[in-house]
């Protein structure tokens, strides 16, 4: 899948030691999760509802549940800060308030907002890393759900309850959950990264082996292209 000029012997060993190195971190972060205890009641078909979330470099999270059945649309943005420094590059000196983050539209009849979160804990990300995701570094790719309701804020925190009750990863879960005051869309070059850069280093190693993992670990919920 790569499509790289590897120049020397030594660089491509230097390469692929990167990427087993976060191989290694994507199958920690992909865990077997039980469903969340509670939920939100399966709604009338024909409806859409919107969940926020934040879980490191927005590519992978989008792509991720672009693939995810009853998810209508997905939009990379930012959520925690304010309008004016909801810019790529002001996010990313980690000052701003802002977290990378995903509005995803779905169909709760079709996915739940509680599946929407067990595919985030699962799958999209590891909510034990505090203020980093993998090589991203900085409060910018920290865990979040930005609850826009009472329902979605019960949910989060019942499910986070849960999962560490359970002792289902080896540290506690990190995950943020807060009001969701505004999101902010990202730049257009941000908007479906994965399905534009397919061959990135950066997509092979860090975001294919999310999807690969969703299809593997929650085939009901997965849908392909």
């Amino acid at each position: 899948m790569f499509n790289l000029s590897w120049g020397s012997f030594s660089r491509a060993a230097g390469l692929m030691s990167l990427i087993g190195l976060a191989a290694c971190t994507v199958s920690d972060a992909a865990v077997q999760l039980p469903d969340p205890a509670v939920d939100i009641s399966v709604a009338k078909p024909g409806t859409t509802e919107t969940a926020v979330l934040a879980g490191g470099c927005f590519w992978g999270v989008q792509a991720v549940f672009q693939h995810v059945r009853g998810v209508k649309q997905v939009t990379s943005g930012y959520s925690g800060g304010s309008a004016e420094t909801a810019k790529y590059e002001i996010v990313s000196s980690g000052t701003t308030g802002h977290a990378e983050s995903v509005r995803i539209a779905f169909d709760p009849s079709l996915v739940t907002y509680g599946q929407i979160l067990k595919v985030f804990f699962s799958v999209a990300h590891n909510p034990t890393e505090l203020n980093r995701q993998g090589p991203d570094v900085g409060t910018q790719y920290r865990s979040v759900i930005f609850y826009g309701n009472a329902q979605q804020k019960r949910v989060a925190e019942a499910y986070i309850t849960q999962l560490n009750a359970a002792r289902i990863f080896r540290q506690p879960i990190v995950t943020q959950v807060v009001p969701l005051k505004a999101f902010y869309a990202a730049e257009a070059y941000h908007q479906d990264y994965l399905k534009h850069h397919p061959d990135s280093p950066y997509i092979v190693v860090n975001d294919l082996p999310k999807i690969a993992a969703l299809h593997r670990q929650l085939p009901g919920l997965y849908v392909g292209n």
